[in-house]
């Protein structure tokens, strides 16, 4: 299966227009509080559904990827399918389970595995999407899904030397419950990170290997790669059997929900937006100075790899950044997001991804709607299903069957 994108004749970096005008971190001015993401960096306040989208939206954009992602690679000229299986007696004969093999590049780039899981119905499905942590096998014990060849952390059950073996099978099916969702009535698509890029740094491997990066500060960070490999998959589902392609939800836990949001606010094919415990250079604000969240200087410390040198500049003042994170849901508007905690896991800053979403509403002003309705934060387990949502549970760090329950609950509000 060959789907057409942008006549592109290999991959390229695309460079924001105004990037050469912005001016060294060092040299920013200090911004304290959240900024309006409806303000143009120099001052000028967007009024008009029109002005966002032809003037601040891009500019938004670009200032993400100079200072904090690094460049979005462009689209390639194609995305190849091969599917590797398909069986439609899965979930008690209630579902078909699908793997595929996608090609995003050049021979040498390396393959993205998408498992995708959808009921049997006669119409055409919402879909969630996302990237997960050590691979397909990992949600399934169906012996056909395949064991990733990328290097893989060794934490995840079955990995030997760093390598994912077969007895990982089925051991964190409950990360991903693919009969749970299809149950519900949705699709349910994902791939492993690694397969895009592993999550380790300095190592020259993935798109690391192959890609015609530029160098410099604001090159393409791991996140961004990760992101772009999202909207890869969204290319084969949107001409996939039996998926609505106007209900797509990307979803993803921890460094894959900072992943899920940066892939919701630069691809608009992704009608839903849920980042679960996304926390800092995520759903997390940069600026806070609440010492159980995690900063700024420690994210870029611990994981040098998934943003890029700009962004390091700003650990000892975050307030110097052009933006915070309610820029990034605001360049998805006017899209539903959802923002779900854990009580429990203050390192992702509970209460400041509450504000985050406050301080994102102005921008879904723009477009006559709400974005989110609560004053106040939540009590546990209540969710808030404006069309900026946000719900909290008790607990740990976690992606669990509660989490997928809230997914697909604000999901029926937003895509049914």
């Amino acid at each position: 299966m060959r789907l057409p994108l942008a006549a592109l004749g290999a991959l390229v970096v695309t460079l924001p227009s105004t990037r050469a005008d912005f001016p060294p971190p060092a040299q920013l001015p200090t911004r304290p509080g959240l900024p309006d993401p409806t303000v143009m960096l120099d001052g000028t306040r967007v009024g008009s559904k029109a002005d966002w989208e032809a003037k601040r939206r891009p500019e938004l954009k670009a200032l993400f990827e100079h200072y904090m992602y690094g460049r979005r690679p462009a689209d390639p000229a194609k995305v190849t399918a091969k599917v590797l299986f398909s069986d439609d007696k899965a979930f008690d004969g209630k579902g078909t389970l699908t793997e595929v093999e996608l090609t995003v590049g050049g021979p040498e780039w390396p393959k993205v595995y998408l498992l995708v899981a959808r009921p049997n119905t006669s119409a055409p499905v919402g879909c969630f999407v996302g990237p997960n942590f050590g691979g397909n096998h990992l949600l399934t014990t169906d012996e056909r899904v395949r064991i990733p060849s990328a290097w893989v952390p060794k934490n995840y059950p079955g990995v030997v030397n760093e390598k994912a073996t077969a007895a990982g099978r089925g051991k964190q099916a409950e990360t991903w419950p693919l009969g749970e969702i299809v149950a519900r009535g949705y699709a349910v698509a994902t791939f492993y990170c690694g397969d895009i890029q592993p999550d380790r740094p300095d190592v020259k491997e993935g798109v690391r290997a192959v890609a015609p990066g530029t160098g410099g500060p604001a090159d393409t960070a791991t996140i961004m790669w990760w992101a772009w490999g999202v909207s890869r998959a969204v290319d084969y589902l949107v001409t996939a059997t039996g998926i609505d392609a106007r209900r797509l939800a990307v979803v993803g836990h921890s460094r894959l929900g900072k992943t899920a949001l940066l892939a919701g606010a630069f691809d608009p094919r992704l009608a839903v937006v849920i980042p679960n415990q996304a926390g800092c250079g995520g759903s997390g604000p940069s600026r806070h100075s609440d010492p159980k969240a995690e900063p700024v200087e420690r994210i870029n410390k611990a994981f040098p790899h998934w943003f890029n040198g700009h962004f390091k500049q700003f650990g000892s003042d975050p307030s110097k950044l052009p933006f915070d994170q309610n820029g990034l849901v605001a360049l998805c508007a006017p899209r539903p997001v959802l923002f779900t905690n854990a009580a429990d896991d203050l390192w992702a800053n509970p209460s400041g991804q509450f504000e985050v979403l406050r301080a994102a509403t102005p921008a879904y002003k723009l477009y006559g709607v709400d974005g989110i309705t609560a004053a106040a934060m939540p009590g546990h387990n209540q969710l808030v299903a404006s069309r900026l949502g946000y719900w909290i549970r008790p607990g740990k760090h976690a992606m669990t069957p509660p989490d997928w329950k809230t997914y697909m609950d604000f999901a029926d509000v937003w895509l049914k």
